[in-house]
């Protein structure tokens, strides 16, 4: 079930924790993903948080937001680019999106199936999404004080494999958010440092999943002159060639 987005809000907006997690995500998606001009970037779930830096340059933004989960205006004080809409029906034309994120919006999904074909059908020819999800090893799926302790934690195989079954091809994957899930100041103080020593320890586990995935494109079959076999069956060689049957005259009738 998805979460409610005042609760989204408040915990991202209103807690220092919250900013701690945004800030750590929205870094690494920035690493991935730096603003580009010209391109349209959506976010589906909760991605406010991570779509800001791209409000300048992008060509447009559009912030997907679950029926159950309810919208908000974002972004504060300038146009609204909030829109709801149902897991199963986004309100955009396909291939539409160049750059997708994924946010609190699979995991809690009660048609995670349905989330994942309109991910596809949005995406266009060369554009990239990006999932976002709890880490089933993490600490932070295993707390139910923020978002992150709700819905289905994945581990990287479960997630890569979802997401081949509906077309996609996982291009890199990587953990983020490795400070403790915590309200302790001491641990809030030192949060950047969890995160430099995250990215150089392998063994640390971070409390989301990072997926990067293209779209899988197939050539279409060739119908029509082009789908002809070109080379005869060899059972048939030797056989004489089939000669026309001489056409038959009528008779001419005397005068």
């Amino acid at each position: 079930m998805h979460l409610d987005v005042l609760d989204l809000r408040n915990f991202y907006y209103r807690t220092a924790l919250g900013r701690v997690a945004q800030r750590a995500i929205r870094d690494e998606v920035v690493k991935m993903w730096p603003p580009l001009a010209g391109q349209t970037v959506a976010g589906f779930g909760f991605a406010v948080p991570l779509l800001r830096p791209y409000l300048a340059e992008a060509r447009r933004v559009i912030a997907l937001m679950p029926a159950p989960q309810g919208v908000m205006p974002w972004p504060a004080g300038e146009a609204n680019v909030s829109v709801l809409c149902e897991d199963a029906a986004w309100p955009l034309s396909t291939g539409f999106v160049d750059r997708l994120i994924v946010v609190h919006g699979l995991e809690t999904s009660d048609n995670s199936a349905a989330v994942l074909e309109e991910s596809y059908r949005v995406l266009g020819p060369g554009g990239r999404a990006l999932f976002v999800v709890p880490n089933r090893i993490g600490l932070w799926s295993r707390r139910d004080g923020t978002p992150f302790g709700f819905g289905r934690p994945y581990s990287n195989g479960q997630l890569e494999a979802e997401l081949k079954r509906h077309g996609f091809s996982p291009e890199r994957s990587q953990t983020a958010l490795f400070a403790p899930p915590s309200q302790g100041r001491f641990w809030l103080r030192t949060s950047a440092i969890w995160e430099w020593l995250g990215r150089s320890a392998p063994w640390l586990a971070g409390g989301v999943l990072m997926v990067e995935v293209s779209k899988q494109v197939y050539a279409p079959t060739r119908g029509g002159l082009g789908a002809i076999v070109s080379r005869p069956l060899k059972s048939l060689q030797g056989l004489p060639a089939a000669q026309p049957t001489p056409r038959r005259q009528a008779p001419t009738s005397e005068v």
